[in-house]
């Protein structure tokens, strides 16, 4: 049903996305360095669940408006090109965002930091992006029923934004003590994810796909 050039296409995305540093992963490891692994894991939880809502909500009613307003998909899609682009000049700028520099938080219970990682995955733009114009590019209404590609798709991006950032949660107090050390590496992380994101950004404003029919 899906080919495995999209699922590699989306899992590239994700990757580069999610390693990124956004709200999911400065707030992720912020909890794990203040609060410890296990507050880390709950909030994961927490973004876990933001993801399954958003795929849920994309796949049941976007194609859908897409078909009915063409138009829109366009904006939707120039507009995912421009964050991409935004994200990346954020990220090779001097003095650009690292994810590993401590910020104090408050203790919190386990309901309200699950609570709190959701509440940042649903107001997180990057994760809005993903699902509303990037992983849309990947679903060829050729090869079967649209809804179950977007949902199998979908899923990848699940699998590795989960992954990755609960890593980040395990390892978020060595890595930060790491490149605290060592600021080569992180202008170095900085210069390949900025460059990735700007040719995200290339490639979505250029291509000229139409919304897949479902």
């Amino acid at each position: 049903m899906i080919t495995a050039g999209a699922v590699a296409g989306v899992a590239a995305v994700a990757l580069g996305m999610v390693l990124t540093p956004g709200p999911n992963m400065i707030y992720l490891v912020s909890r794990s360095i203040t609060q410890g692994r296990w507050a880390g894991l709950v909030s994961l939880g927490g973004v876990a669940l933001g993801f399954l809502i958003y795929l849920t909500a994309a796949n049941l009613g976007l194609s859908v408006v897409f078909t009915v307003v063409p138009g829109l998909y366009l904006a939707v899609k120039l507009a995912g090109a421009g964050y991409l682009a935004w994200l990346a000049w954020k990220t090779l700028r001097p003095g650009g965002v690292s994810a590993f520099d401590r910020q104090d938080l408050p203790v919190e219970s386990g309901r309200r930091l699950f609570t709190m990682g959701l509440m940042t995955c649903l107001l997180n733009p990057k994760i809005a992006l993903m699902y509303l114009s990037l992983i849309p590019q990947f679903v060829d209404p050729a090869a079967g029923h649209v809804m179950a590609q977007g949902f199998l798709l979908g899923s990848v991006q699940v699998v590795i934004g989960v992954a990755v950032n609960g890593t980040f949660v395990l390892a978020a107090g060595l890595i930060a003590a790491f490149l605290a050390r060592r600021p080569g590496w992180l202008r170095a992380q900085r210069y390949v994810m900025g460059t990735v994101l700007g040719g995200l950004a290339a490639h979505l404003a250029l291509d000229s796909s139409q919304p897949a029919r479902g």
